[in-house]
Formats: structure tokens, C-alpha cells, sequence
């Protein structure tokens, strides 16, 4: 094993039992329950063995109170492992739903795209992969348990009557974990690979789906068509390769257990017929003895078997928890707050960045806006631009430095305070899967009639067949990028913000639409609101107040 792959598998470890820990205590106790429960055959059978045994003997058998009795046992067994079940499905729905609510409620609050990839990843890592862990942490403890106490308690059950059987136990029970184990190496690189390209699958399935449109213009449906049928044969191999790891494993200890049950019959019959002399500690087996050894072989193996099943959902659940291994790597720069609804924090709309350094490595020069201010950011691509409107927006905290608005330091405790001023206009506008006026609003009171008005998306709303009732999809598929950006201008500026920070926000626009736009955030600085926009625009750069150069020490005035 390279060094690089002990370091995944110690991470899959490690991040496995974090998952395992949001259950541990229902698993515990299932995994009490099913051994309480299978503590209870080998009393079953000397029961049974005893009844039989007499019946073949001649002698009187009490078979009333050995049916009640017998039936009484199993009664009790069955509750224990119906409560046993129980623990283990709510151990598994547990994590399963925590796991799956984590996923949800980080991403919700990301700033930006989730480095561990698309939405097809995202969706498949909290739907799918999350579903695949529940089998391992429903059935994975309880059989664990089982495999270590059961066997040992009817090995020395088999062993008080016969030497013959206990060793026939023990060496094929040294024999089943061993293949199995040997198995589930084997399928573990199989299944992390499977698992990736599902995820790939699903990114490359919703990048379609939102390329429809294009793809038709373009003529380059058929091929889009060919590709992701490539991709879904790719998978489909995948997983034919792991399921046919699988049958192998459960064919080798099915043989196992099968030549192990076999080989105590044989010993157990030829015994009986007195073929066999041998194997028992003193005197010819009886009866009752070998008819309770038949009965408890079955039942030796049972639970290595489930032990089988469990390390197969263990190496699906380790592949699993590296994916969370790799997602919870991506939420290193959180988003500062919490996003709650709260009031506006008090004090000028003003705001500065000293000594920044952005989670990306990106330096930023020292920034300063007074209330009322109109900034225009300029420079190259990877200047930090867009950093330096999310470090002041508190979507992300810096890897260094100082960031102070309203005359307060940013941090956790005022960020959601802080946004609840601003008017935040992305580059790729995106939309809630809801009607075009709960996206205006964000929850918000008031008209949008005045924010499109000052956005020019007037007509872009008039034409819609339901108005402010239609429904434009998450990425406004129904609109132009124009007619998006307008629209998200609205959004932006609805309610009057203090501060409304723009990013990108006439780029790759016609003239006539970008104008549009520059003259939307102009009135807002006329209204009176300090506005920052990061923008390789010149025209529109000119139209504010100043201008500050990225990678230089100093602004200049416009």
C-alpha cells in the first residue's frame, strides 16, 4: 500500500467514525438487543434436542410443556430482535438524516460554488451516498457483536460434547473471515470509483439540463446525447464490476459455511450408526448430543455470515465517508453568521479592509468607503475583485487581516446584522425554485414595481404570461442574460439598502442593456446609498466617484 493510499484510508477511518458517532448510542443498543437475542437458540435447541432425543430413547417426553416452552423462547427471541431492529433503523435514520441536513444547511449558506463540485455531486453525495450508509450503521453493529459472542458461546457448547465439532468450528470460521476479508479488499477501489462516477454522472446530467436551449441552437443535441450515454455505460460497468465482487465474496462463504454444516452432519449421522468412533470425550455420542450439535451448526455460521454482509456495507460506507472526508474539506472559509433574519445593524454605511488576505491567497490593498461613497473596482482577472465584495459582505472571512463596517469589526456575531443593509448583485444570477416575485422579495415587505422600474426590468415582466406569478427556474433559463441581470439589479436594490455591492454586473452585456444596468446603480448612488461595484466596465467604472486599482497601493479619483 503506497503512502497515499493509507492516508485516504485513514481519512475514510477517521471520517467514518465521526458518521458512526451521530448514531453510537442506538447502535449500542441494537447491538445489545440481537446478541440477547441469539443467546437464546442454543436454549431452543437443547430443548428440542432433549424431546427428540427421549422420543428415540423410549422414554416419557412432557411434549406439552416442551412445545409451550419452546414457544415461550422463541416469543422472546422474536421481541428482542424486533427491538433490536428497531435501535438499528434508528441508529441509521439518524445519520442518515443529520448527515443529509448538514449538507444542506452548509451549502445553502456557500458563498460560492462548492469546490468539491456541480449540483448533480452535491445532490447525489446527500441523497444517494448518504442512503448507503444507513444499511452499514443498521446492521454493521449488531452483526459485529453476533460474530464476536455467538460463535464463541456454541463453540463451547459444541465443545462439552464433541472435540470432533469444535474443531470442525474452528477452522472453517477461521476460514470464512479470512475469504471475505480477502474479498472486500478486493472491492474496495471498485466501489470509490463506482461512487465518483455517479457523482459525475449527476453534474454532467444537470449541466445538460441546463444547456438545453444552447445545445439545440448549436445542432449538438446528438452529440451531447452520445456522450452521456458513454458516461451512463461507463457506470453501468462500474457496477456490474462491483456486484460481481459481492456474488464472489457471498459464494466463498457460503461454501465455507455450507462444507462446515455438511462435514458435522456426516461426523454426527456416522456417529449415530456407530461408523465412527471417535471425537467425543468419553463414551459413544448420543442422541440428544448430536441432535443438539446438528441443530446449533446452522446457527454458528449465521452470524459470521451477517458479519460478511456488514463488511460489505462497511467498504461501501468508507467510500462514502471519504466523499464527506472531501466535502467537509471544502467548508474550510464558512460563511460568517448564521443567516438569520435580524435587525440592521446601526451606523454609517461605511466599511474597510486592512491587511486582507482572501481564503484563496489573493492580497488585498487597503480599502476604504465612506458612507455614500461610489467605488469602482478595476483590475485584471484574479486581481481579487470578487474576494474583496465577499469579504466585505461577510460571505467569507479573511485568511488575515481586519474588516470593519459600520464603524464595528465583521465577525459572526454582526454579520447577518451587517447584510441585513446591503444589496448584494452577483455576476450569474441565480433564482429560488419559486415565483418570480418571492425572488424579488426574499422574504421581504413592499412593491417591486419601484426596484424595476430603476432596474429597466419593467418590460421584462410585462411580457411574462403570469407577470410576478411565473416561475423562472434556478439559473432564470426563460430569460436572457440581460434580462437576468436586470432582474437580479431589482432584487438588489428592493427595499433601499445602504449599501449594494455589484459584481461584474454589465459584463458580456449588449451596450443598450449594460446602459440599462450602469444607470440602475447610479440612481441608487444618487439616492443616496454607498455603492462598490467590481467591474472591468471603463464606462461604467467612470461613472462613480472613484476608482481603485487592484495590486496598487492607492485609489484615484474618477
Amino acid at each position: 500500500m503506497s503512502e497515499g493510499e493509507g492516508a485516504l484510508q485513514g481519512r475514510e477511518r477517521q471520517a467514518l467514525a465521526r458518521i458512526e458517532a451521530l448514531g453510537r448510542g442506538p447502535m449500542r443498543r441494537a447491538a445489545a438487543w440481537a446478541v440477547l437475542s441469539g443467546l437464546i437458540w442454543p436454549v431452543q435447541a437443547a430443548l428440542v434436542a432433549w424431546a427428540l432425543g427421549g422420543l428415540v430413547a423410549g422414554q416419557p417426553v412432557p411434549g406439552l410443556t416442551v412445545a409451550l416452552g419452546f414457544a415461550a423462547l422463541g416469543l422472546v427471541r422474536a421481541a428482542l430482535g424486533y427491538i433490536a431492529d428497531r435501535e438499528a433503523q434508528a441508529a441509521a435514520q439518524t445519520v442518515v438524516t443529520v448527515t443529509r441536513s448538514r449538507i444542506v444547511a452548509a451549502e445553502a449558506q456557500r458563498a460560492e460554488d462548492s469546490p468539491f463540485g456541480g449540483p448533480g455531486a452535491l445532490a447525489a453525495l446527500a441523497v444517494g451516498k448518504a442512503e448507503r450508509l444507513a444499511p452499514y450503521v443498521g446492521r454493521h453493529a449488531p452483526a459485529l457483536a453476533r460474530a464476536v459472542v455467538l460463535p464463541a458461546v456454541l463453540f463451547f457448547c459444541a465443545l462439552g460434547q464433541s472435540w470432533a465439532v469444535a474443531g470442525i468450528f474452528l477452522v472453517t470460521a477461521l476460514a470464512v473471515p479470512a475469504g471475505v476479508a480477502l474479498v472486500g479488499l478486493a472491492a474496495r477501489e471498485p466501489g470509490r470509483r463506482q461512487l465518483a462516477e455517479v457523482g459525475g454522472l449527476n453534474d454532467a446530467l444537470a449541466e445538460r439540463l441546463s444547456a438545453l436551449v444552447d445545445l439545440r441552437l448549436l445542432g449538438a443535441r446528438d452529440r451531447a446525447v452520445a456522450d452521456f450515454a458513454a458516461r451512463a455505460d461507463a457506470l453501468r460497468r462500474r457496477t456490474t464490476g462491483v456486484l460481481a465482487v459481492a456474488v464472489l465474496s457471498d459464494t466463498v462463504l457460503d461454501l465455507a459455511a455450507g462444507i462446515g454444516i455438511a462435514m458435522v452432519a456426516v461426523w454426527v449421522g456416522f456417529s449415530l450408526l456407530g461408523e465412527i468412533g471417535f471425537g467425543t470425550w468419553a463414551g459413544p455420542l448420543t442422541p440428544e448430543a448430536g441432535l443438539f450439535l446438528v441443530l446449533i451448526a446452522p446457527e454458528f455460521y449465521r452470524p459470521l455470515r451477517d458479519l460478511a454482509a456488514g463488511w460489505h456495507d462497511r467498504a461501501a460506507a468508507l467510500a462514502v465517508a471519504g466523499d464527506f472526508a472531501a466535502w467537509d474539506e471544502s467548508l474550510a472559509a464558512p460563511i460568517l453568521g448564521t443567516g438569520a433574519r435580524v435587525a440592521p445593524l446601526p451606523g454609517p454605511a461605511s466599511l474597510s479592509l486592512v491587511g486582507c488576505l482572501a481564503a484563496d491567497g489573493t492580497r488585498l490593498p487597503e480599502i476604504t468607503v465612506r458612507a455614500g461613497e461610489s467605488v469602482a473596482l478595476v483590475g485584471p482577472h484574479g486581481s481579487g475583485k470578487t474576494s474583496a465584495l465577499r469579504l466585505m459582505a461577510g460571505l467569507v472571512p479573511p485568511a488575515k487581516g481586519r474588516i470593519t463596517v459600520a464603524g464595528k469589526p465583521l465577525g459572526t456575531g454582526n454579520a447577518d446584522a451587517w447584510r441585513a443593509r446591503l444589496g448584494w448583485m452577483p455576476q450569474a444570477p441565480h433564482f429560488l425554485n419559486a415565483s418570480l416575485r418571492r425572488n424579488l422579495l426574499m422574504g421581504r415587505k413592499g412593491d417591486p414595481g419601484p426596484a424595476l422600474a430603476t432596474a429597466g426590468a419593467e418590460e421584462v415582466v410585462a411580457v411574462l404570461p403570469r407577470g410576478l406569478d411565473t416561475w423562472p427556474g434556478e439559473t432564470g433559463g426563460g430569460f436572457s442574460d440581460g434580462e437576468a441581470r436586470r432582474l437580479a439589479l431589482a432584487r438588489a436594490i428592493h427595499g433601499l439598502p445602504d449599501v449594494i455591492l455589484a459584481d461584474e454586473p454589465t459584463a458580456d452585456l449588449d451596450p443598450e442593456t449594460a446602459k440599462w444596468v450602469a444607470d440602475g446603480l447610479v440612481a441608487e448612488a444618487r439616492r443616496g446609498a454607498t455603492l462598490i461595484v467590481a467591474t472591468n466596465d471603463m464606462a461604467l467604472a467612470n461613472r462613480m466617484g472613484r476608482m481603485i486599482r487592484l495590486g496598487e497601493t492607492r485609489g484615484r479619483r474618477g
